[in-house]
């Protein structure tokens, strides 16, 4: 080859610009879905379990079953073994309320981020930015087996929209959060999964949006995703009805008081959809004032208390330790059972407040 002959140039012809993957710096191979799974499966126990949950949870939702479906733990899952010790008391305390509370313990992998940030236990495991997502992958999907094997019911958020295919057997209940709920590859994904699926209102606190996604994912979608095996596949889907909004309010303020919930109501008859609504008493909600969080269960059991049946559940973030702590530091600097996301009730406050919504609930069983 002549000297200075650009590569991929063939003698009389012109030099061939390279048009793809200019921006990447390196794609490295992840184990498949199907080859994680079976490193890591499901038990026959833990995949009853999964079953008899989203059973519980689908009834709660959209049946008049008297119990509440209460979502709760910390923002994110950055520290395992903090995570092992806040799951091990909530699994008791769940043991104590089931008769009228079903507990669900939020097990969140993925974070949105409005800008950059910490994205998640899967993108980023050891909190340095190196991404192992192999590694993650695995700490995630053992994470869901270890609450699974302790009898709490697991809770996510779902983001990535390949990631279902390496744990959502061991998801009861799923959410589409703020920032997606518009985005139609998270409708088409909500259509095909097979957990009840809470569509959060967007950040701007409009709620039509969500209407919209709950309609959209009950409806059969086909998209382009992958088999288990890897191989890139067109996904055709039954379509979702186990779908429900959830009010988490916006940027005009909170979105559960009486007059938001009747609005609620109304747009969900109008859609012909079932009057089922759980409310996150976090995020704007709270004001993104963690300790605002018991105000918004009290204004929730008062609803409820003076006859209100559509509100059916709450999400509450909660962690070992209150607040949240700056992130990125070096990782022998953070303290453990404290949010590295949102900030959260510590877990004597969240003990107590189970205990006040569920002596709180007793007229019902009456």
């Amino acid at each position: 080859m002549p000297s200075g002959a650009a590569v991929g140039h063939v003698i009389g012809f012109p030099p061939m610009h390279v048009t793809s993957d200019l921006n990447i710096v390196e794609t490295r191979p992840l184990p498949t879905p199907a080859q994680l799974l079976a490193e890591l499966p499901i038990t026959e126990a833990q995949a009853a379990f999964v079953t008899s949950s989203r059973r519980e949870i689908q009834r709660i939702i959209f049946t008049d079953e008297r119990r509440f479906l209460l979502i709760v733990g910390p923002c994110s899952i950055h520290d395992v073994e903090s995570g092992r010790d806040y799951a091990r008391r909530l699994a008791t305390l769940a043991k104590e309320v089931e008769d009228r509370v079903m507990i669900v313990m939020r097990v969140y992998f993925e974070k949105p981020r409005t800008t950059v940030g910490w994205k998640g236990l899967i993108m980023d495991p050891h909190l340095d930015g190196s991404a192992d997502l192999a590694a993650g992958l695995r700490m995630a999907r053992n994470f869901l087996r270890e609450m699974l094997d302790l009898g709490l019911p697991t809770a996510t958020e779902f983001l990535d929209p390949i990631m279902p295919q390496y744990i959502a057997d061991l998801v009861c209940w799923g959410a589409i959060g703020a920032r997606t709920t518009e985005s139609q590859i998270h409708r088409q994904l909500a259509s095909g999964l097979s957990m009840p699926i809470g569509f959060k209102n967007c950040t701007d606190g409009g709620l039509q949006a969500a209407v919209n996604a709950i309609k959209a994912a009950a409806q059969s979608h086909t998209f382009l995703s992958i088999r288990r095996d890897g191989v890139p596949a067109a996904v055709r889907t039954l379509g979702n009805r186990d779908c429900h909004v959830v009010l988490r309010g916006g940027a005009k303020g909170p979105n559960y008081s009486p007059a938001h919930i009747a609005e609620t109501e109304a747009l969900l008859v109008k859609a012909g959809l079932p009057r089922s609504i759980l409310v996150d008493a976090s995020h704007d909600n709270s004001l993104k004032k963690p300790e605002l969080q018991p105000e918004v269960m009290r204004a929730l059991i008062a609803q409820m208390q003076a006859g209100n049946r559509s509100i059916m559940g709450a999400m509450i973030e909660s962690n070992l330790h209150a607040g949240n702590q700056p992130f990125p530091v070096p990782r022998h600097e953070l303290r453990p059972g404290v949010s590295i996301t949102d900030g959260c009730i510590g877990w004597e406050t969240t003990e107590a407040l189970v205990r006040e919504l569920h002596a709180a609930l007793a007229p019902r069983f009456a």
